[in-house]
């Protein structure tokens, strides 16, 4: 993590970084994560909306959209409800299809 400081120019201290980021955390009433964690959390959420893998990889400054994918995505339960609501949709519509193209003779 590098953080050049307004004043003199050189590096900050990380463990100072992450102490004002933990403040900060706790200030907003929010769980406490690392500063890596926020890119596995960027990286996902991204992805589950929607943002095309490259522009994520690019983003968080890798080269290889392969490596972002392997690295930094994680499968959530939204992302899984989703491809089961696809799924669901298609085999309705697919079988209403089905129906539609029966033809039904009266005794």
């Amino acid at each position: 993590m590098m953080f050049p400081s307004p004043v003199t120019g050189g590096y900050r201290d990380p463990a100072s970084i992450t102490r004002r980021l933990h403040a900060i955390q706790r200030r907003a009433g929010v769980p406490q994560i690392r500063f890596h964690d926020l890119r596995h959390s960027f990286a996902t959420l991204s992805l589950e909306q929607g943002m095309d893998i490259k522009t994520i990889s690019h983003m968080l400054g890798h080269t290889d959209a392969g490596f972002t994918m392997n690295t930094y995505m994680h499968v959530t339960d939204n992302m899984q409800q989703t491809v089961a609501n696809a799924m669901q949709n298609l085999i309705t519509e697919t079988e209403n299809k089905r129906k539609n193209k029966l033809i039904h003779f009266s005794a």
